[in-house]
């Protein structure tokens, strides 16, 4: 963590992370944003479900399966909320899919998107099929009904990654998928930021899925009013961990 680090400071963090959209649909298209959003995170359980293309080897998929279920465990202990990863073998059920694909694979997918996530938009499913070689992973959360709460989600793993960038990949998207939507360079040290110098989830990462899933903050929130309730809680978690 930032030596720093103090309430405003971590307050600032969040709101860039949490408040701001990395991406707008426009168009058609999703581009670069930035601009202010609401709160949004899961208020159900939230079931994991990993699943490999058939080119992924038997050996790398049982290393990449205790690799994620080490990993939800830490997300669960952050957030203080229900994540599990299903059994391997389920076909269908969960409703945060986690898809490792290689290139073929990833551009045939838009039926079994179409499977698992009911209503996904063509948006969504061309940017999965198109997705450029600059981007190693990619996560879409979807909130149904406008009020910003997360029913499921889907992450995309290029296959073809060296098992460190996989490895990133996975804890990136995981924990970007419960609402931590954007990167921003005052993120540091933290998964969150385009400088990728971390390829896992650090001690400020922690703090902010903490600060994030803190029952006083709620769905739907704006910046407004959501700072003040986050200026108290940053104040909190940052006096247990002093």
């Amino acid at each position: 963590m930032p030596a720093d680090l103090d309430p405003g400071l971590l307050s600032y963090i969040y709101v860039e992370i949490a408040l701001r959209d990395e991406y707008r649909q426009s168009r058609g298209r999703f581009r670069a944003s930035g601009e202010p959003a609401q709160l949004r995170r899961w208020e159900r359980p939230v079931a994991y479900r990993l699943e490999f293309g058939d080119s992924v080897p038997e050996s790398v998929r049982q290393r990449d399966r205790a690799a994620v279920e080490q990993l939800v465990g830490e997300l669960a202990s952050s957030t203080g909320h229900p994540l599990r990863l299903l059994p391997a073998g389920r076909a269908l059920g969960g409703n945060f899919h986690v898809l490792v694909l290689n290139e073929a694979e990833r551009r045939a997918a838009g039926p079994r998107l179409q499977q698992l996530v009911s209503g996904i938009d063509d948006v969504t499913l061309n940017v999965i099929a198109n997705l450029p070689r600059s981007a190693n992973c990619l996560v879409a959360a979807f909130a149904r009904g406008g009020d910003h709460v997360y029913t499921d989600a889907v992450a995309i793993i290029r296959a073809e990654l060296p098992d460190l960038t996989r490895t990133a990949c996975y804890h990136e998207e995981l924990a970007q998928g419960l609402g931590l939507v954007n990167d921003s360079p005052v993120a540091r040290p933290s998964m969150f930021n385009d400088a990728h110098e971390y390829a896992r989830l650090t001690g400020l990462d922690r703090l902010l899925l903490q600060l994030h899933y803190d029952s006083r903050l709620r769905a739907g929130m704006s910046e407004q009013e959501a700072r003040p309730v986050i200026t108290e809680i940053a104040a909190e978690i940052l006096g247990a961990a002093g």
